[in-house]
């Protein structure tokens, strides 16, 4: 039996052994994890937790899973490459339990994403009157049980025509405004040689019968010859919604979606009024309810409804479904229903979604490893997460937490901190022990956590007010609310308050000029780098094909510079059916991914493989252009100095990424910025560079807002607009407004309660 007598984890018999972990920027790690305990990896962005954690530890345990199996099912599952690491020892099975997104489109909702939706159909089928017959007849997601309306998905879409044609040009003027069927592309040529209209004659000058050809299609088939073959014609609606409407948007490229959304009008499907299911479905009732209720309702409302069943069928199954929800509550997303789409949620709210998914498992003996658990959460809920990384280990499993969060690391039995700094400066072990002696170390995770916390010493005055007038959308409660502008204003509340709904929703759509960096990633592809997404790579190549006088396309690993062996990879990877896929540097180009003679080709003094692994800091003194200069220097200002101008941004942690897209905006004055949590991903001791980066916005002239969670910048605000009193449909009211000293003295406000307790006040006196 494992056995824990110390927080250090000296008492545990077993342990996860790594040797000499190379993987990024790891140097040669060696390092010991104790089993059935909580160890969290600290340490800044950067230093190399993923590196260790995910890229090393979880994918050797899902690879060699993935060899017990036989080939015909190996084939068939992700490929993973053996992590470059002397040895791996003693692992057990891992879920990996991260910030992606849960996915699924627009038919996933967090009932059918937790299986608690499966049990409630199959309440109202046993329990229901009248009955509308098996649990099929109840799901959205069957053709039995969809709406035939909106099939299954509640909502009804329809072309806006008006919005599609201008009726005072012609066809070749361009009258069809949808950006995919423009002049001389594939779908416009359709229209165009169809010979039912005059490409010159403007649409206001079209008869019924043309309009109708146009708009619905003529009553007879014709055939259009489209080069060797033949295709029926459609009018302007039908061709539209079939190849965009009859398909889920979220299916889509981010481009044509918005394309697609210019055109379009959505509102609730006139059949089932958004409840997705068939008429005899929604005549069913249990206690009054139908199930479109049940699935309208918040969670903790639900439980309710649910525990008042008293029914021989009924009662078993409800007591079933109210362990799902009650573990929903506990872990903060009481205020969701079980209709909620999953498409919306936050990446913390899906993460949490992900963990309800284990709590109820009775497999034992499993690793779990979280990546940053506390996204999203307030310090009230923080709390209550713990118990739940408690309750995963209590049943005899290893948890494995990457975490910056001062409340999360305080209850680990084992903590290992990564740095000393970021990327090349990383990727050592700097401490392992318990939280007091990392506490007392020297390690900048040590030095952040004996800081003590302070509010400012005055305030910024607002230069002007915004305003927003009786906000109803989602939980929002008839909210008006003036925002200060030229100041640094930060939304407060717990998860579910309407921050979001306010600032990132409403606010927007009034303001659609505000500059708006939140939590969706970046592009990741293995030739995205720093310099391509800041768009500073084209005046790189332009400066090299200048000096050079040859083409700037030579200085591309993604045209006619490429290394002709490796397409511009850099490396070359052996994938075979019956092993695992091995990765080697490419031999042509060494890795650099260009061919050797552009290599030949300088720039003050350096080819553009050296340049392009300068850090970000060296660039931003080699480069004389004013504009390359500026944005590099833009990675500089946000704590990404230490990045090189090549890396790519495959390897870069989730708060890196963060930053570079706060880079990108940067340089502007007078405008709105608003960051959605923008510490997600920070390590502590690196939250006060990003305030001295929000205090240089402001100094510039600009209005920020940012929702946030993390109290040193709470308590670093000029204004504060603290939602609540809780979330959901107990939430979407102001509780507080104004500067963080005032707020200490709020009693209904959460967050005040959680402040006083990070500046350990005794007496709001002085305040």
């Amino acid at each position: 039996m494992t056995t824990r007598t110390t927080a250090s984890g000296a008492g545990h018999r077993d342990w996860i052994t790594i040797e000499g972990a190379r993987e990024h920027n790891l140097k040669n790690v060696s390092i010991r994890i104790p089993k059935n305990a909580i160890t969290v990896f600290t340490g800044v962005s950067g230093s190399g937790k993923s590196s260790l954690v995910f890229s090393t530890i979880a994918v050797e345990s899902q690879r060699q899973l993935n060899e017990t199996y036989p080939t015909f099912v190996r084939n068939r599952l992700p490929r993973y490459e053996k992590p470059d690491a002397d040895s791996i020892d003693d692992l057990t099975t891992t879920v990996v339990v991260d910030q992606k997104p849960i996915g699924g489109n627009a038919r996933s909702t967090v009932g059918t994403a937790t299986d608690i939706y499966s049990i409630i159909r199959l309440l109202f089928s046993r329990a229901g009157t009248p009955s509308a017959g098996m649990a099929t007849v109840y799901s959205f997601n069957t053709p039995e049980g969809a709406c035939p309306r909106c099939d299954g998905l509640g909502r009804a879409t329809t072309v806006d025509v008006d919005a599609m044609v201008d009726t005072s040009r012609s066809l070749n003027q361009g009258a069809l405004r949808f950006p995919l069927f423009n002049v001389g592309g594939v779908q416009w040529q359709m229209f165009a040689r169809s010979g039912l209209f005059d490409l010159d004659q403007p649409l206001s000058r079209y008869t019924k019968s043309e309009w109708k050809n146009l708009i619905d299609g003529p009553d007879q088939p014709v055939e259009v010859a489209m080069g060797s073959t033949q295709i029926g014609y459609e009018g302007l609606v039908d061709k539209f919604t079939r190849l965009y409407l009859n398909r889920d948007l979220s299916s889509l490229s981010a481009r044509t979606r918005r394309a697609v959304e210019q055109f379009i009008t959505q509102g609730l499907c006139p059949l089932c009024g958004g409840a997705r299911l068939n008429q005899a479905a929604l005549k069913t009732k249990i206690t009054g309810h139908t199930i479109a209720d049940y699935a309208a309702m918040e969670v903790t409302e639900l439980i309710e409804v649910l525990g008042k069943i008293d029914h021989q069928l009924g009662t078993p199954l409800a007591t079933q479904a109210i362990a799902g929800l009650r573990r929903l509550d506990e872990i903060g997303l009481g205020y969701l229903s079980l209709g909620r789409e999953t498409p919306t949620l936050s990446g913390g709210e899906s993460q949490r979604l992900k963990m309800v998914r284990y709590l109820g498992s009775s497999l034992t003996g499993m690793t779990y490893i979280f990546d940053e658990p506390s996204v999203g959460l307030h310090p009230r809920d923080v709390g209550r997460m713990n118990t739940l990384l408690r309750r995963l280990r209590d049943k005899g499993n290893t948890v494995l937490v990457v975490e910056h969060d001062r409340d999360v690391i305080a209850i680990a039995d084992h903590i290992i901190d990564m740095g000393p700094a970021a990327g090349v400066h990383g990727g050592e072990i700097v401490y392992a022990g318990d939280y007091s002696g990392l506490r007392s170390s020297g390690t900048p995770t040590g030095r952040a956590l004996r800081r003590h916390p302070r509010l400012k010493d005055d305030f910024r005055v607002p230069t002007g007010w915004l305003r927003i007038e009786h906000a109803n959308l989602h939980n929002l409660r008839d909210v008006s609310v003036d925002i200060p502008t030229g100041v640094l204003t930060v939304f407060t509340g717990v998860a579910g308050s309407g921050k979001s709904s306010l600032v990132s929703q409403v606010f927007t759509a009034q303001h659609p000029e505000a500059i708006v960096v939140d939590q969706r990633g970046l592009g990741s592809a293995p030739r995205s780098t720093p310099v391509t997404h800041l768009g500073v790579m084209d005046g790189i190549r332009k400066a090299f094909a200048t000096a050079n006088a040859v083409e700037p396309g030579l200085f591309s690993f993604n045209s006619t510079g490429a290394c002709r062996d490796c397409g511009g990879r850099g490396e070359v990877t052996a994938d075979m059916a019956f092993m695992d896929p091995v990765t080697t540097v490419c031999e042509r180009c060494s890795g650099t991914r260009y061919d050797p003679e552009v290599l030949r080709y300088t720039l003050g003094g350096k080819n553009i493989v050296e340049v392009l692994a300068l850090t970000a800091e060296e660039a931003a003194d080699f480069f004389t252009d004013r504009g390359v200069r500026r944005k590099i220097g833009s990675l500089v200002e946000v704590g990404l100095g230490y990045l090189t101008l090549g890396q790519p941004l495959s390897t870069l942690s989730g708060g890196e990424r963060q930053r570079l897209k706060l880079a990108g905006e940067l340089g502007k004055s007078g405008g709105i910025y608003i960051l959605d949590e923008p510490t997600t991903g920070l390590h502590i001791s690196d939250i006060q560079t990003l305030l001295a980066l929000l205090d240089g916005l402001v100094d510039a002239g600009n209005t920020v807002l940012v929702i946030e969670h993390d109290l040193d910048v709470v308590e670093h605000a000029d204004h504060i607009i603290d939602l609540g009193p809780d979330g959901g449909r107990h939430g979407g009211r102001i509780v507080f407004q104004g500067t963080p000293a005032q707020l200490m003295n709020s009693e209904m406000s959460c967050t005040a309660e959680h402040l006083r307790r990070d500046l350990r006040v005794i007496s709001l006196a002085r305040y």
